[in-house]
């Protein structure tokens, strides 16, 4: 294999040869010397090849070059703050070419999302690009290290089902040999099942399917799903104070590692939170909502979008805080296995995460009593017949237990403070889209 070194290792590197790779960002071929900007994942740099006679082969090849030309590149490294590209450059002793590029791409920057998902992988070979993919490993590795070190384990739930995971609506059905499977819609029963299997504590990065027909700018018909569930819970304020801790701990890694970059990029100051998130009752945040002369037209108790920017605009008004749990949902708007108040069995001991106007994650307590799970289902006008599996997780001993779910890149695209999800998805599904 090639000794290859990235161009952000060669800051470090002593003046003497070299070898990168990567692809032709920019050619300069002037009379004299010919500049080629190479850019690798994580960098670029900048090739020199002063014209001579011994040197017309590599002279006459760079001429050629096209933007994102691959190419293997060994030379003299050399330390020159004169050259504003990163104060050093290599100048040119043998160059191959690994790939030929087409010289016309087929986009460019001012290009449509939808014309630049069509080529994503031209898309993501700009910095800004390659810049949150970064940032989301760095945030879900941040989130994985909290969970490990909290003793909770991760867990990798089947997703092809027998039956629905959450309701009926919503479902991607799939021919699976002489009968009917469905695409998971979350992790959640399974995520329950670990808690009766005395598991404790566990988490779950992964994939979720959705037959949303929705075009918003939040929404997609696949994504990637945050779960996790706990086990000896006495409310939704436990989980609550869970979930708040990890995303500090998310943070809290993304702006140590990549905030300098982010701001540069993005013009985004990564804030990480104070701890504890504002929680504010969901009937008293319409009531907040309303006050500020937004009326809500929707049919049941929740907020709209536009709600959700009001109560955000008001925490960060009062509080100085991106973040606000609104809490204790009624019961007519939420699952059948959310556990009731003891005092008023019209709310939920549930709760929605906002963040920067936006909902991110649903979480609650669960009901464990396997009789109340059949009764509030049996309200919901559900066949409890058809619940036969699940039930059966709760028949056995079910510790009290509460958990959450959330998108990963929605939780980006508030982050990096980008317009839709399509931006942040490194492949993007919707209605309209199952390629690339």
């Amino acid at each position: 294999m090639t000794e290859r070194t990235l161009i952000s290792q060669l800051s470090e590197r002593a003046d003497g040869p070299v070898t990168v790779q990567g692809w032709v960002d920019k050619v300069r071929d002037q009379k004299k010397v010919q500049f080629v900007v190479l850019r690798d994942e994580s960098g670029a740099l900048q090739l020199v090849n002063p014209r001579s006679e011994d040197r017309e082969e590599i002279s006459t090849t760079i001429s050629g070059l096209a933007q994102g030309t691959m190419l293997t590149v060994s030379g003299e490294l050399k330390h020159d703050e004169r050259v504003k590209l990163g104060g050093l450059e290599v100048k040119i002793a043998e160059l191959k070419v690994e790939s030929e590029a087409i010289a016309e791409t087929p986009i460019a920057d001012d290009s449509s999302i939808d014309k630049r998902l069509d080529w994503r992988f031209l898309d993501l070979r700009t910095p800004r690009n390659n810049l949150m993919f970064r940032v989301q490993t760095t945030f879900a590795h941040a989130m994985r290290c909290y969970w490990i070190e909290n003793s909770f384990v991760e867990i990798f739930t089947p997703k092809l089902m027998a039956s629905a995971s959450e309701t009926k609506a919503e479902l991607f059905k799939v021919d699976y040999f002489e009968q009917t499977a469905y695409l998971a819609q979350s992790p959640q029963f399974f995520k329950q099942m670990a808690q009766s299997a005395g598991f404790g504590r566990v988490f779950e990065i992964g994939p979720v399917f959705r037959a949303d027909p929705s075009f918003t700018s939040r929404h997609a018909t696949e994504f990637t799903g945050v779960d996790a569930e706990m086990s000896w819970i006495d409310s939704h304020e436990d989980v609550m104070k869970m979930q708040e801790e990890l995303l500090v701990a998310g943070l809290t890694a993304v702006k140590e590692a990549h905030g300098e970059e982010i701001k540069e990029l993005f013009d985004v100051d990564v804030v990480v939170p104070s701890l504890p998130f504002p929680r504010i009752p969901l009937l008293e945040a319409r009531e907040i909502v309303e006050a500020r002369g937004h009326k809500i037209e929707r049919g049941d108790l929740d907020l709209d979008p536009e709600g959700e920017r009001q109560i955000a605009a008001h925490v960060k008004e009062q509080y100085g805080h991106e973040f606000v749990f609104l809490t204790d949902y009624p019961a007519s708007i939420r699952p059948f296995y959310h556990m009731r108040h003891e005092d008023d069995a019209s709310l939920t001991k549930s709760y929605d995460l906002i963040w920067n106007g936006v909902e991110i994650s649903t979480g609650a307590q669960r009901e464990h009593r396997v009789d109340v799970i059949e009764e509030q289902a049996r309200e919901k006008g559900m066949d409890v017949e058809e619940l036969g599996f699940y039930l059966d997780f709760f028949r056995y001993g079910a510790p009290p237990h509460g958990g959450f779910g959330m998108g990963l890149a929605r939780m980006l695209m508030l982050m990096l403070h980008q317009p839709n999800l399509r931006e942040v998805t490194f492949l993007f599904r919707g209605p309209n889209r199952l390629t690339p």
